[in-house]
């Protein structure tokens, strides 16, 4: 009997941290300015507005783009700020528009020194099989993406 209690308590304990693990994860990715110098991505917004995984995701993902972004307009070394409000994915089959397109976005805005701008980057994505079995991975890619081209703006905007 007291192995039946051990298993059950593991188990109780194992889905408690797969539960809290990745709100943790984010809140730590909000409080760190990571390898990227002086780049700071704030996900708060969006945590509270999209929820978990986006948040992690592109908490994970945007600092890297906005980085590599900035290294290839010539701009290292600059002092960045992106807040993210939203992320907005289409659906996940066939989109609007006789291509059957589905467009997805990221809003936010973008601080250069004491100035605040808007910012919103917006990407295409193509529905394609596999994409309806992998679902999370696929939602990850077009986040990965979104990162990309919001960091494309952010380079531009400083």
């Amino acid at each position: 009997m007291s192995a039946y209690l051990f298993t059950r308590r593991t188990a109780l304990a194992a889905f408690v941290a797969l539960a809290v693990l990745p709100a943790v994860a984010a809140r730590r990715a909000l409080a760190r300015a990571g390898p990227f110098g002086n780049i700071r991505v704030d996900v708060a917004p969006l945590l509270e507005n999209s929820g978990e995984p986006t948040a992690s995701w592109v908490a994970r993902t945007l600092p890297a783009a906005i980085s590599e972004a900035l290294a290839t307009a010539g701009r290292t070394g600059t002092g960045v700020a992106v807040r993210i409000d939203y992320v907005i994915l289409g659906p996940n089959t066939s989109g609007v528009g006789p291509t059957g397109i589905s467009p997805d976005q990221m809003i936010g805005a973008v601080t250069v020194g004491s100035v605040e701008r808007p910012l919103r980057a917006t990407t295409s994505y193509y529905a394609m099989g596999p994409d309806n079995t992998m679902i999370e991975q696929s939602n990850y890619d077009r986040v990965s993406q979104l990162s990309q081209a919001f960091a494309y703006w952010v380079a531009r905007a400083v």
